[in-house]
Parts: C-alpha cells; sequence; structure tokens
C-alpha cells in the first residue's frame, strides 16, 4: 500500500459504544514509505466520509469524483480522525487521490498536533 491509495478498513468488530463505525469504511492511507517502508504491521490512515457535517473546515480535504480516486459522489478525507491500522484491517483498491489533496490531508494533520 502506498501513500494516497484509498483502501477499505475493516470495523465490523467495534467496540459497542466506542463510536466506532461497526462495517467496511473508505480510507486514505497517509503514511510515509520513507519512514514506514513495509516493515511495520500497521498504516497511518483518515477515514472518507460523505457526511459534511463531519468535515471540520480547517481539517478536512473536499475530495471530488475522479477516474483516479473512483468516488461515486464528494466526500470529505477526516485529517483530525487520523488513525494507525493494523494491515489485517485494511483491503487495497486501485484507487487514490492526488498528490495535491495528499499534501493538503499531511498539512491538516500536522496543524491538528501544534
Amino acid at each position: 500500500m502506498t501513500a494516497g491509495q484509498i483502501v477499505a478498513v475493516d470495523w465490523r468488530d467495534a467496540i459497542a459504544g466506542s463510536w466506532e463505525p461497526n462495517k467496511r469504511r473508505p480510507g486514505i492511507i497517509v503514511s510515509s514509505e520513507e519512514f514506514f517502508a513495509g516493515n511495520l504491521p500497521f498504516e497511518i490512515v483518515v477515514p472518507l466520509t460523505g457526511q459534511s457535517h463531519l468535515a471540520l473546515p480547517w481539517a478536512s480535504t473536499l475530495i471530488r469524483p475522479t477516474p483516479q480516486n473512483g468516488c461515486s459522489k464528494q466526500c470529505y478525507a477526516l485529517a483530525w480522525n487520523v488513525q494507525s491500522v493494523p494491515h489485517a484491517r485494511l483491503t487495497a483498491t486501485r484507487s487514490r487521490i492526488s498528490e495535491d489533496e495528499l499534501h493538503q490531508i499531511r498539512a491538516q494533520i500536522v496543524s491538528c498536533s501544534s
């Protein structure tokens, strides 16, 4: 899996009351290949959602549908909800976001932590 790739994240065993989705949900790999180099058992992922009320303007990136990303409608990458996800929960797809979108998401992640 590579940075910018859209994946399916399997949360079907979510803990009750945890606010985890308890189903398969799309996400974007934001891990740095230079840092992770495929040697760790997880990836850093931000979730994708179509729910605009979850998209904080300073910490979410609008993803418009393109042939490259395969999205059927506009959605939001939630940089404020960055997660470490084990490979066992991830299913790769051929879809990916643009380098500009990836750069914006990574910058938002940094701004959330400062």
